[in-house]
């Protein structure tokens, strides 16, 4: 009687929470709050409080920014997420962060976007979509990954536009500025283009797998690092990751990676989201664009690295906490394992978690796993089509 009764709960609460709402947008949520005259009035109080250099003091100090707050986290605000890529994702996230930056919470921030639905199928055909083109027609000849990829975007109308807009933007001076190009407007075309074209056409320029530095030149060529990624000097990576988080749409982008990304204890060996592994890839593609942009740091195509354009140097007693930001963090790693291996293009990349501070990587094991699964499907496909 115990088990049935048990059993009849769990029925309930499953049917609860499968009839349970979506989530509501963060524009909605604000229209709605804004209907109540008292929501309304304790929100436009929220949003002074978070104007000017001095809104961490007026956040910790100030009752009535706190008494807002407190008012807010009972308003449809609270539970609101925005949709990736929507109309107005950056007035949604604007809304979402009038709440979630008033919070005392961990460093990396929850995503402000919809979970990622679970998707069932095995993960080599959702990566099948990437990888499909990858072949070579000649077997004795060096194949170019890339420029097939480069090839495929030209064939197709808005791929062709988008690329040749975002190319051409990055690669003009800026005479103002006394600078080889706009970093702003580059960054901005390149959110369009990943914004706007399939990532079976965008997802393929950025990973498509290289047995060789004339292809691994290319893939990092791909998103005009000399003005979208590098600058004059790098700067402290504690210092960019401050200046991201002060901008709704990098802050967002940045928590969505971790969220979709970063491993915990319980996942060391697998990603976040074990169901929908491409959720990792497109959250590194959304991070192009930002001010934490990453990037293949060389051209080496057997034992590579991609990072964001910064270093840990004079970071004094922040130096662990700057390192743990740019790599799988330390404490994911169980002590027993410093280096571990993934096998990729037929060689191994050793990724240093733990020390090695000449090896920074922002992106987790489990992008790097997706990369080299990827890899893997390619050399299969090229040694079925062309046995030696």
């Amino acid at each position: 009687h115990e088990f049935i009764m048990i059993s009849s709960i769990f029925t309930i609460l499953d049917t609860l929470l499968r009839a349970q709402p979506e989530w509501v947008d963060c524009i909605q949520a604000s229209d709605m709050c804004n209907q109540n005259p008292y929501c309304s009035s304790r929100y436009r109080v929220m949003r002074q409080c978070l104007v000017g250099k001095e809104k961490e003091a007026m956040l910790d100090n100030n009752r009535e920014c706190q008494a807002a707050l407190e008012v807010l986290l009972v308003s449809p605000l609270y539970d609101c997420r925005c949709k990736r890529g929507m109309k107005k994702e950056l007035q949604c996230l604007q809304n979402y962060w009038t709440i979630h930056m008033g919070l005392t919470e961990d460093m990396e921030d929850s995503s402000p976007y919809e979970p990622v639905a679970p998707n069932r199928h095995p993960d080599a055909f959702r990566l099948a979509s990437i990888s499909s083109g990858f072949h070579c027609p000649d077997a004795e000849r060096n194949c170019n990954p890339c420029l097939d990829a480069a090839k495929a975007c030209n064939l197709n109308g808005s791929c062709k536009r988008q690329r040749s807009t975002y190319i051409a933007t990055c690669s003009k001076e800026d005479p103002n500025k006394g600078e080889t190009c706009s970093k702003k407007r580059c960054h901005k075309a390149l959110r369009l283009f990943l914004d706007r074209v399939p990532t079976e056409f965008s997802h393929r320029l950025l990973f498509c797998p290289c047995q060789t530095e004339g292809c691994a030149e290319r893939r990092r060529q791909t998103i005009v690092p000399d003005c979208s990624y590098k600058d004059k000097e790098k700067p402290n990576c504690l210092e960019l990751r401050r200046i991201c988080r002060q901008d709704p749409l990098c802050r967002s982008r940045l928590a969505d990676y971790i969220v979709n990304c970063w491993t915990t204890p319980h996942t060391v060996s697998t990603c976040p989201n074990q169901d929908n592994h491409q959720a990792c890839l497109a959250s590194y593609a959304r991070l192009i664009g930002t001010e934490i942009t990453p990037n293949y740091v060389d051209s080496s195509f057997s034992n590579w690295t991609i990072s964001p354009w910064c270093t840990c140097k004079g970071s004094g007693n922040q130096e662990e906490e700057c390192l743990n930001f740019l790599r799988v963090r330390k404490k994911s790693t169980p002590p027993s394992i410093h280096e571990r291996g993934i096998l990729y293009s037929g060689k191994i990349i050793k990724l240093n978690m733990l020390h090695h501070s000449h090896s920074h990587h922002i992106p987790s094991l489990c992008l790097l796993k997706q990369l080299a699964h990827q890899n893997r499907r390619f050399m299969i496909r090229q040694f079925i089509l062309h046995p030696r």
